[in-house]
């Protein structure tokens, strides 16, 4: 991969070698960035893909304890009549059934979240050509097929991440913004090691290989993760 020339600027006296622990390479990683803006920290597993499990399968959501990432949400809701009021009290800007599900098949509408009641997932099955590619259909592992649907709409509102892994068995999670505190980053950082843990079902140094974080823009650090006390 060509690199450009603040990249190489910002990372040619780094040992590309050398491991740090979290609060070294946070340090490093705010140090380092070279964006315009406020970038993000981003964290990268590189994971143990089970045999018995297709990479696209792990997903999984983060609500981190410590964000000022939050951006606008679109949240469509796929819920019977009982329930339409409530996801809209909640937040939701796409709420119903029969017409939802017309109007995405019409590609009329675009959203970043869908949610919906485990009692209508038989009915939106009908939408996995439009949903399935861009990785919205609902699903248990992340809470969007949920009977608590106020709940679901409310913390996807307040920053709830997902994730997957990708073919190369690799995870990313933003941590948070370069201009926080560096021991708020590490908190969400343990909130999405915890996470990722609780998608594979076992613990850290039996499933993640490795553990590199980074800005948006700036060279990654590889990690010697260690559990909080």
């Amino acid at each position: 991969m060509k690199r450009g020339k603040k990249y190489i600027k910002v990372s040619k006296d780094l040992d590309r070698n050398k491991t740090y622990s979290l609060e070294e390479g946070i340090k490093e990683a705010k140090k380092t960035s070279y964006s315009k803006f406020v970038g993000s920290l981003e964290v990268h597993f590189d994971i143990t893909i089970p045999k018995d499990r297709d990479p696209k399968s792990i997903k999984g959501a983060v609500s981190l304890p410590h964000s000022t990432d939050v951006k606008a949400v679109t949240i469509a809701v796929f819920v019977t009549p009982d329930k339409e009021k409530e996801a809209k009290d909640a937040g939701a800007e796409y709420v119903g059934l029969e017409n939802l599900i017309k109007d995405i098949k019409e590609n009329k509408i675009t959203f970043d979240v869908a949610i919906a009641t485990p009692s209508v997932m038989p009915k939106i099955a009908v939408l996995g050509k439009e949903l399935g590619p861009k990785g919205l259909m609902p699903n248990p592992k992340n809470g969007t097929v949920t009977d608590d649907v106020k709940s679901a709409v409310s913390e996807y509102k307040k920053g709830k991440q997902t994730f997957a892994c990708d073919t190369s068995g690799v995870i990313h999670i933003k941590a948070g913004k370069l201009d926080m505190e560096d021991e708020k980053l590490i908190e969400n950082i343990h909130s999405a090691v915890s996470a990722v843990e609780e998608v594979l079902g076992k613990p850290y140094n039996q499933v993640i290989e490795r553990l590199h974080i980074a800005s948006t823009m700036g060279p990654s650090f590889k990690i010697e993760y260690k559990r909080a006390e």
